[in-house]
Parts: C-alpha cells; structure tokens; sequence
C-alpha cells in the first residue's frame, strides 16, 4: 500500500508531468513548421532522460535524438502525421497517461516490486467486462460463451484500484464485445483518469455519442478486429462486419481519437491481412498501430486447420519487420505476438508482463491459456501472482531461448502440461472446460514441425540481448535452463546468446 508521502509526491510529480505535456502538445499541435516541431521533440527527449536520472537508456535517447534531427526520417514523419490528425486535448492524456503513469513512472514502480515482492508484477493487465458477444466468429471461443457471465463495476475498480498500487497503469479489455458495458466502462475510465484504458473491440457498438464522451475523457483507444479484405474479414466473422469496421475508423478517425487494429491471421487470411495494399488502405483509414495475433487452437469450438502453415508464419515474420523499417512510408506500426519475442524477451504471460482475467473473474496466465487457481473474488492482483500457476510461470520464463518458440502450449506444450499439472490449475473455459491434455495435443504436431524451421530462422539472425529480461535470477545466470530442443538433441545455445 501506497504511502502518503508516496501519494502526495505522485500528485507533485504527476501535475508536473501534466503542465509540461500541455505545454509540449501545444507547441507541437499549433505549428506544422519542421524546426520548431524538432525543437519541441527535442526538448521532450531531454525532460525524458532527466526524469528517468540513472536509469535512462542514454545509447537509445542519443540514437532517437539523432532521428529528430532528420525530418526525412519515416517514424518522425509517422509522429508528425498523429500529431495532425489527433484531437489535442485526447493527445494531452494520452501522453501523459501512456507517457508517465504507464512508461515512466509505473516502469520504476513495477521494476521495484518485482524485486520486493519476489514474483512478476504486469505493466498491463488485460480483462473481461463481460462474455457476451453480438457475434459468432468461426473458431472463436468466446462466441459459444452466451451472455451469463458478467464482471460487476466493483470488480473491475478492484483490478484497476489494486493494479495501480503496483504501477500498472495500462489496462486492455476482451470479452465478448467489451463495448456491450460501455457505461460501466466509461464509468471507469473517468474515476481512474490516470490510466490509459485499450478496448479490443469488433466496432458494430461504437457511435458518435460514444466517441464524443471518447475525447472528454481522453484515456480510451481501441483495437479493431479486421481480416484484411470483405471476403476474408466476413467470411470467418459474418457478413456486415467489413462494413461496421469502416463505418468505426472513420468516426474514430473523424474526433481525433488514436485507435489500432487487433488482426488474427489464419491459414485462409494471412496473405490478405499482410498485403501491402491493405496495409496503407488501413493507415489511410487512421489505424495507426496495430497487434497481429497467430490463431490458437483454444477451447472444444477450436478449428485447428486455421492454424497457419509453416511458410506462411515464416513469410509474416519476414513481412511485418519489413513494414517496421525505414524502407517504406506506411504510417502504421505493427507488432506481432507471436513472432515478436525476441523484442520482449519471449513469452510474456503469467504477468511478466501482463496476464488475464475473464469475466468469471479466473486470473489465467493468458487470454489463450484458460486454466487458473487464482479468483478475483476471494485473492487480490498481488495474491493472484503469487498464486502457484504464476509463479510456475515466472521460474519457468522463458520457456525457449529460441524467442521465435515462446509460448508454453503452442511451440513448448509439453511445458504447459508439467504447470498445469504440478500446480493444480483447474479449466476456465466458459463453454466446456477443456483438459490441458486435450488442449496440448491440439499443438503437439505442430510445435514439432515448427521448431526446425524457427531454429534455422533464429541462427540466421543477429540477436542482442536486452539490458532487462525480467527472468528469474537462476535463469538469468544460466540460460541454459530454459528449454530448447533440438532434433538432434543439442540445446541450441551459441556464443551469443550467453554474452
């Protein structure tokens, strides 16, 4: 629990966070002359580095310093394009909510309770405000759920009240169709203005009056689910659906609110979602980020054969850090969850760096791994960490040095098996609680088919290791402790990986 004189200091420091980031956005948001917009980047840069003191990364802040300087440089040119077209009283709070209560200040906090408290503390807590879904995608777990399970308002103040104590400051919601409790939810961000709330959301729900109390409040983004063309979008998620995702961006894009993509790519959409025409067609439309999400195999309604061929995952790794390059202006910045681990040091479940809790109000390590032993209503967050299935997670972390092989169940699932079943964990899938058993074997075949191939990939790259891993202190100190198998038997561990 927060002091009152760590209270009273975040307050100090927070509004003067506040009167500088208004300062900033103004400069930045009332001139479209390149120098002065340089200038102000500048000076954010080094208010940056002096808040952070010690810990700044000064060899990043220089190189970033160093792409300012050149008005020519793509993501300089991507920032100045936001800045344009975001309302600026949204960029407001959404800098300094992002900005300092997520990224600065609740990194330090989060850092320093990992090392007090002994287990993972989460920089973003993702969760269900109900299971209700006005939709039925093909594949789709949360579409068989029905409409009876709910979070109550006080449990959702509960998450963000308790997270906060621990310096989560970034909250994403799923379901269902989270926008079914847009109240409730509006109702939230307003008494926890200081966070930055993430709604991945299938768009049919979001109107004017919605996007008007969006820009009052300034702390909602969203996540828009797309399959790249109408065929492919609609024919896993029903016919309309292209048309209400368009219908939505403009209207997001209309009140200056800042808003992403969330894109499950499978067997029969992968080269649609990742085509370069679709890519600047959604850029043009105002997403500007966007997460792209390997199609699990999860729950007893799971369609395994939309799981996407190995060339195909080999080709969209190779696309989506092509599109994060300097060598095209597309004003849109992907990540991809699945293939992206080596940027954040693999597998990031079981609050390493977030973790998920559903509308029944189960802690699961992750939004795809539906097994718990942790209750929202009988533990707090911080219980729920250190419930045993999470710290299975935070000694096991990371399960692959391979980072292009994360994930406990879908390229190590023999992995997930072992905490599962040590620890007790029980099924949380709403429709019909599946076995860890009958999950892994979805994944057996493929993680045998697809370790090859990501070895060969991974020692044909150049890897550097992060000055932050977030791994238990054992694994840190012997890497060969995480698993990577080969065929023939090796740990796959070279030079590098050890420096």
């Amino acid at each position: 629990m927060a002091s009152f004189v760590e209270n009273t200091q975040h307050k100090v420091e927070r509004k003067a966070f506040e009167i500088m980031t208004n300062s900033i956005v103004g400069k930045l948001t009332k001139t479209d002359d390149i120098a002065k917009r340089q200038e102000t980047f500048l000076e954010l840069i080094d208010k940056a580095e002096t808040f952070w003191g010690n810990g700044a990364d000064k060899a990043t802040l220089d190189k970033v310093r160093e792409y300012v300087k050149n008005p020519e440089n793509r993501w300089v040119k991507f920032v100045n394009r936001v800045l344009d077209e975001t309302n600026p009283n949204y960029a407001k709070k959404f800098l300094l909510n992002l900005g300092y209560e997520a990224f600065f200040r609740g990194t330090k906090t989060i850092r320093a309770n990992r090392e007090k408290y002994n287990c993972n503390i989460p920089w973003l807590i993702l969760f269900d405000p109900t299971d209700a879904c006005n939709m039925h995608c093909v594949g789709c777990w949360s579409g068989t759920y029905g409409h009876k399970n709910n979070m109550s308002y006080e449990d959702m103040d509960k998450i963000v009240t308790q997270g906060k104590e621990l310096g989560t400051y970034l909250y994403f919601m799923t379901g269902g169709e989270p926008t079914v409790r847009k109240n409730d939810i509006l109702k939230l961000a307003e008494k926890h203005n200081d966070c930055m709330f993430g709604l991945f959301s299938n768009s049919t729900l979001i109107d004017e009056e919605l996007c008007k109390k969006i820009v009052e409040l300034g702390n909602i983004t969203f996540l828009l689910s797309i399959e790249g063309t109408p065929e492919t979008n609609d024919g896993r998620r029903g016919d309309g659906h292209y048309a209400a995702v368009m219908k939505a961006m403009d209207l997001l894009k209309q009140y200056g609110i800042i808003f992403g993509t969330s894109i499950c790519y499978t067997r029969a959409n992968v080269e649609a979602v990742t085509d370069e025409k679709f890519l600047r067609f959604i850029a043009d439309k105002g997403a500007r980020f966007g997460f792209y999400f390997h199609y699990m195999p999860v729950g007893q309604n799971a369609a395994p054969e939309l799981m996407p061929t190995l060339e195909q995952r080999e080709e969209i790794i190779k696309k989506i850090r092509w599109v994060r390059t300097g060598d095209n202006d597309i004003g849109f910045f992907p990540m991809d969850f699945q293939n992206d681990g080596e940027f954040v040091g693999g597998c990031i479940a079981g609050g390493r760096n977030y973790f998920h809790i559903n509308a029944q109000g189960d802690a699961e390590p992750c939004v795809f791994i539906h097994f718990s032993d942790s209750n929202i209503h009988d533990k707090s967050i911080l219980e729920m960490l250190q419930s045993p299935l999470f710290k299975a997670y935070h000694e096991g972390q990371p399960f692959n040095r391979n980072h292009l092989r994360p994930c406990p169940m879908l390229e190590n699932p023999k992995l997930l098996r072992e905490m599962v079943n040590k620890t007790g964990a029980k099924g949380t899938n709403a429709e019909a609680e599946e076995t860890v058993e009958h999950l892994c074997s979805k994944c057996d075949h493929y993680a045998e088919e697809w370790g090859p191939v990501a070895d060969r990939i991974w020692a044909e790259q150049k890897h550097k290791k992060a000055p932050y891993e977030n791994y238990t202190e054992e694994k840190r100190e012997h890497p060969e402790l995480a698993a990577f198998e080969h065929a023939d038997g090796s740990d796959g561990l070279r030079d590098e990986d050890l420096q």
